[in-house]
């Protein structure tokens, strides 16, 4: 089994990209082979809504007709048993490369009926990593949820099981005193990066060891 991971951050090596790294382990841990694909070492946009996807009787029906660097990641996908996606939140929601590459990634799977369908080959589990400067109370304060109950339940139609993972209010920067970002307490943050997300780390791995056990 292959189980695929997503980096939805530009940086390599912080907290998304180190959640996501210890979700593989844990799928590896059940025998998965793993890749992790960088978003932002890419090149491609979302949807341009050609609905060539949409489109009866086409030879592209189902499948994301633009032609750029998700078209090897998009076969990839079909073979694969298991996703993980992962990005820091902006704004309240994902960055726009995890967005551009959700656009497509989803929108050719489902189906202009009622109900939505899905037009994946087969069911895999899929898992979400969120991470964000922000406390879980301040999170649901300026409803972020609610977007990710979205990404969730697009990700549910076309995939099949979904689950996510928030990691609050961490560490941002590697030297708070070369910023201006007085709002933080420098070391609340590194404290916390100390005490609490080895924690998320050991509940990304559960993810990863979930998405790629049987399905029961």
């Amino acid at each position: 089994m292959k189980i695929i991971g997503f980096n939805g951050s530009p940086r390599k090596k912080w907290n998304t990209a180190t959640l996501l790294e210890n979700a593989l382990e844990g799928a590896a841990s059940h025998g998965a082979e793993t890749e992790l694909v960088h978003l932002y070492d890419l090149n491609f946009r979302g949807c341009i809504s050609c609905f060539s996807c949409k489109t009866k009787g086409g030879r592209n029906y189902g499948r994301c007709i633009v032609k750029d660097d998700l078209t090897s990641v998009f076969a990839r996908v079909e073979a694969a048993g298991g996703l993980i996606l992962g990005s820091p939140v902006y704004m309240g929601t994902v960055t726009g490369a995890m967005k551009s590459f959700l656009e497509r990634l989803v929108f050719q799977y489902i189906t202009y009926t009622d109900p939505f369908k899905s037009l994946f080959p087969e069911k895999i589990k899929t898992g979400i990593i969120y991470t964000m400067n922000v406390t879980e109370e301040e999170m649901n304060q300026r409803g972020y949820h609610h977007h990710f109950e979205h990404n969730e339940t697009y990700l549910r139609t076309v995939f099949g099981d979904c689950r996510s993972l928030c990691s609050f209010d961490t560490y941002q920067f590697e030297d708070y005193s070369k910023v201006v970002a007085d709002r933080f307490d420098p070391e609340k943050k590194a404290r916390r990066r100390k005490e609490v997300f080895p924690a998320d780390c050991d509940k990304a791995r559960q993810m990863g060891a979930w998405i790629a056990a049987p399905n029961e």
